[in-house]
């Protein structure tokens, strides 16, 4: 049921990358609270799937690309025009590319040679380095463009709040993934920068770092097709203390108290983990 006392009530909410599964489920959640929803992304039928979970409520699918300024203005204009500005803004929007990803975790004579299967065997040498700029430019332009375009709406309304995404690569760099580990770096400071630019304009900004969750991607690496523990995986689960991986749902009380002013008014311009104690946990 709509909790008619929710500080969502009625107010739009802009959520990025709005097909994936955290972000669907952050969607779903802040509907259920009485927010008009706005679900952004590449691909329609993604975001359809998510608004029909949540067809009882006021939502609209838009689909754009979060890297082009005139796309996202485009939308933002469109839902100012019919619903009113955007009060909430959840940034999910972002990604990883395998061609970026070396499969060597550390240097060796092997990277003094061109590789002979790019797909099996890679050193930092041999990625595309097109496909880490495109890492760089989802994680970081994805995230500054819509806070630009919604955060000037919040500005003319009188306040909002916008939630980043972060990482467990944000403190610390995972193998493998340096451009991925680079951009959500680059969310924290951002993060920081932006919510002490926007403190006048009573804006707040501020990021969730979601530790190893289950979703389609994560799968690939952290588990085998029988559902066990990849290797990759294995490392992951000694390194965290709850002793399982997260789920969509483990996010939602940390988002709805950034997100909401009653609850975190005096809160700005922080990352927080929700990692079941990773980053507490040396491993050792």
């Amino acid at each position: 049921m709509q909790d008619m006392k929710s500080c969502f009530d009625g107010k739009v909410a802009v959520i990025t990358g709005a097909g994936g599964t955290l972000c669907s489920a952050i969607a779903v959640d802040l509907a259920r609270k009485g927010a008009k929803v706005v679900l952004i992304g590449r691909t329609r039928e993604k975001l359809e799937k998510v608004a029909a979970q949540i067809s009882e409520f006021a939502v609209r699918v838009e689909p754009g690309d979060v890297t082009d300024e005139n796309a996202m203005r485009r939308i933002a204009e469109r839902v100012a025009g019919e619903w009113g500005p955007c009060r909430f803004l959840v940034n999910g929007a972002g990604g990883n590319n395998s061609k970026a990803m070396p499969t060597r975790l550390r240097y060796s004579e092997a990277d003094l040679a061109p590789t002979a299967d790019f797909a099996k065997d890679r050193g930092f040498w041999d990625i595309d380095m097109d496909a880490f700029r495109s890492v760089l430019e989802i994680n970081t332009l994805g995230t500054v463009i819509p806070s630009r375009i919604f955060g000037l709406q919040m500005a003319k309304a009188g306040g909002g709040s916008i939630l980043n995404f972060a990482s467990m690569n944000t403190y610390r760099p995972l193998t493998r993934v340096a451009p991925y580990a680079m951009s959500k770096a680059a969310i924290a400071n951002w993060t920081m920068f932006f919510a002490q630019y926007m403190a006048p304009a009573k804006v707040r900004v501020n990021a969730v770092a979601p530790g190893f969750m289950v979703n389609e991607r994560s799968r690939q690496y952290l588990m085998t097709p029988d559902g066990g523990l990849s290797p990759r995986g294995e490392q992951v689960m000694h390194h965290t203390p709850a002793g399982r991986f997260g789920e969509a749902a483990d996010l939602l009380g940390c988002v709805d108290w950034l997100l909401d002013d009653t609850k975190s008014a005096f809160v700005t311009g922080i990352t927080v983990p929700v990692d079941g104690g990773f980053l507490s946990s040396a491993g050792v």
